[in-house]
């Protein structure tokens, strides 16, 4: 059921009331407790720097859905409890300050569909800005000029939204249903193309209501954001208003090997449109403006066809036209970006040896200093004195801190989890280092079962990331959380193995063409350190488990290093890399990885593929797939479960009509978990004990 704000401050306020006796013993945590936890992100700072407005998630699982308000935290007064700005029970987000600080635009759907409200920043009710017949799905309010910028999916012929809605509803009284493509992407992710692309509007605001939107992206054949995660970080007002630069790439024929994303900068009205960045055929993202509109900053990649590529940032000075690569001697990839109000400093996120801190950068010199410590930055907002920022750990879901930009000093806001948290016995998480493949030091982290006592060995969960190019590391998760295994009685064990990022990119680079070489070594000689270094994980009593990647690596753990392991679990994994490069809709990725198209580097596909080695199969396991899953279609779990019980093998099919990539039902979620305990219960013993 829907929350109220009084147990989510209980810890900050009421609960401080309560007699001893009236709180619970504490529980080992579990997934319920996960779903339910509160999810704080967006944090949008006021223009004063007093205020902070963000987002928070609360799940109603009776309605299986999320559901997002708007809160507020004045920051500036001590002892300042947040409140709640929006209560309706459809979703509000996205929440953008105007520049005077009056107003907070916002999206929800609390209309029936996705459309722009403001709300007064001194209280009082919604309105609504925008009544457009199609759903907006991103905005931005311009600083100045009185302009508001939407993005909306349209049929590119068609000169005006009506001709979409028309469209739309003569698709479904058509008596067939066949579809016709003739070019790729047929699907994207989990949904089948209709036809419709995303593209980029401006409307003039006059008294806050929104003038007709003119499109200013339709000559080009192309996603305004990029699917399927593109979003407002890919577009930008400049500070005077009076044109916008947006991220994206052209469709044509080439779209799904292309990673080809050029800036574009364009008036208000549709007019001047050019192209920013066609000097680089790799990726180009995320423009953004200093405050007086002398610079333009964006992250930029070096190489085609590889979405793992370094991030670096690009300075364009923009009277001179002249541009730096700032920090391409800065071996990390950038992720979030933002100036500082002066234009001398750029405040920058990067995956960082199994931590994701904000960094500032110097503008002049491209130097890099490191502002926060361990645990992950999600997202954060620059004032001109602090920084709002939201940060997660493997002990905590995200929650706001405030960074003094002159000191550097970081201390907690209110959190809104911390009544929740006091009801729950946490693992505890660690670091550690081993020398791995070809020597190198490899990072990994162990986790304590929930209720641990010294003297117990416990069974292991040993967990694989996706990517493959990512990371688990010091970070929150609500589909691979650590903690939901140690609150069930098991140790986890992670390794952040070759192909990982926050390393260097060298390192990130080394997994292509090598899914299961190094990779493999490095997760057999981390799990062999970790039973070595802590000797309360049994190594009697051990399952590995893994997604996408993750996956991929549990069907070739399958054939080539199961003997360690009592169970296995594959989500929506790899089995056939050959079907798999023929299948897949996003082309670039497989192609990169093989180091070529399939049918130019059969001997590539093949050298790590799971499929040849299913002789060797012996071990139980469970494989979970959603039929929706576009990026590893479910034919790839439909084929691992046949194998496993043509061959005889123990093993279960988890499928999920209603998923894609991930399970993001709440209660679907709950599911899943209560499956794969139940699946290691059943092989280590533990269901025994």
């Amino acid at each position: 059921m829907r929350q109220s704000f009084a147990p989510a401050a209980c810890a900050l306020s009421a609960c401080l009331l309560m007699p001893l006796g009236a709180l619970a013993a504490p529980h080992p945590f579990n997934v319920e407790d996960l779903v339910r936890m509160q999810r704080v992100s967006e944090p949008v700072l006021s223009p004063d720097g007093r205020t902070a407005v963000f987002t928070m998630r609360e799940t109603d699982l009776a309605a299986n859905r999320g559901r997002t308000d708007l809160w507020a935290l004045d920051i500036a007064t001590k002892g300042a409890q947040p409140r709640r700005l929006t209560t309706h029970p459809e979703g509000d987000s996205s929440p953008e300050w105007t520049a005077d600080g009056r107003e907070i635009y916002f999206l929800s759907t609390r209309s029936g569909s996705s459309q722009v409200w403001r709300l007064p920043a001194n209280g009082g009710e919604a309105i609504q800005v925008t009544d457009l017949p199609l759903d907006v799905g991103s905005f931005h309010v311009a600083s100045q000029a009185g302009r508001l910028a939407v993005t909306l999916e349209v049929f590119p012929d068609c000169n005006d939204l009506p001709c979409t809605v028309d469209r739309l509803k003569e698709a479904k009284n058509v008596k067939d249903s066949g579809e016709v493509y003739d070019r790729l992407f047929v699907r994207h992710w989990d949904a089948w193309s209709d036809g419709r692309i995303s593209q980029l509007f401006v409307l003039q605001l006059s008294n806050g209501a929104a003038t007709e939107p003119v499109s200013v992206s339709k000559a080009l054949d192309a996603d305004v954001p990029s699917k399927p995660f593109g979003d407002a970080s890919e577009y930008t007002f400049s500070p005077d208003g009076s044109r916008l630069v947006f991220s994206t790439r052209l469709k044509g024929k080439s779209e799904p090997w292309s990673t080809n994303f050029d800036l574009y900068e364009v008036g208000v009205d549709g007019s001047g449109l050019r192209n920013l960045t066609e000097d680089n055929p790799a990726w180009d993202t995320q423009p953004v403006f200093s405050r007086d509109g002398s610079q333009l900053a964006w992250r930029a990649m070096e190489r085609a066809g590889f979405e793992a590529d370094r991030f670096h940032v690009v300075v364009m000075d923009l009277k001179s036209g002249q541009r730096r690569a700032l920090t391409k001697e800065w071996d990390r990839s950038v992720d979030g970006m933002a100036f500082a109000n002066d234009g001398k400093t750029l405040f920058v996120t990067t995956d960082h040896f199994g931590q994701h801190p904000l960094w500032s950068v110097e503008v002049k010199t491209g130097k890099p200093t490191m502002l926060t410590g361990p645990g992950r930055v999600e997202a954060f907002s620059v004032g001109e004195k602090e920084i709002v920022l939201t940060t997660s750990s493997l002990k905590s879901p995200a929650e706001l801190q405030a960074l003094t930009i002159k000191g550097g000093d970081l201390r907690a806001l209110p959190r809104m989890n911390e009544a929740a948290l006091a009801e729950v016995k946490l693992g505890e998480p660690e670091q550690f280092t081993f020398a791995g493949a070809e020597g190198a030091t490899v990072y990994g982290f162990v986790m304590k079962p929930a209720d641990f006592k010294p003297g117990t060995k416990y069974p292991v969960a040993f967990i694989i990331h996706g990517g493959p190019q990512g990371s688990f590391a010091n970070s929150w998760s609500y589909r691979w959380n650590p903690q939901t295994y140690a609150g069930a009685g098991y140790a986890s064990v992670f390794i952040d193995f070759h192909g990982s990022t926050g390393y260097g990119q060298a390192f990130t680079d080394s997994i292509s063409q090598d899914w299961g070489g190094k990779p493999l070594e490095d997760l057999q000689k981390g799990l062999a350190a970790a039973l070595d270094k802590y000797q309360w994980l049994d190594g009697a009593r051990m399952c590995a488990l893994g997604a996408s990647y993750g996956g991929y690596m549990i069907n070739w753990i399958a054939g080539n290093w199961a003997e360690p392991f009592k169970c296995l679990v594959n989500h929506d994994g790899v089995f056939d890399s050959r079907a798999m490069a023929y299948s897949t809709e996003e082309l670039w990725f497989t192609e990169w990885e093989q180091g070529g198209i399939a049918w130019e580097v059969p001997e590539n596909v093949e050298k790590f593929n799971p499929v040849n080695h299913v002789a060797n199969w012996n071990k139980p396991m469970l494989v979970i797939h959603g039929t929706r899953d576009h990026r590893i279609p479910y034919a790839q779990g439909l084929s691992a479960f046949t194998a496993l019980q043509r061959k005889g093998i123990p093993s279960r099919l988890l499928m999920f009509p209603d998923e894609n990539h991930w399970v993001l039902k709440p209660n679907n979620s709950i599911r899943w978990h209560h499956e794969v305990q139940k699946w290691l219960n059943e092989w280590t013993g533990k269901s025994g004990e």
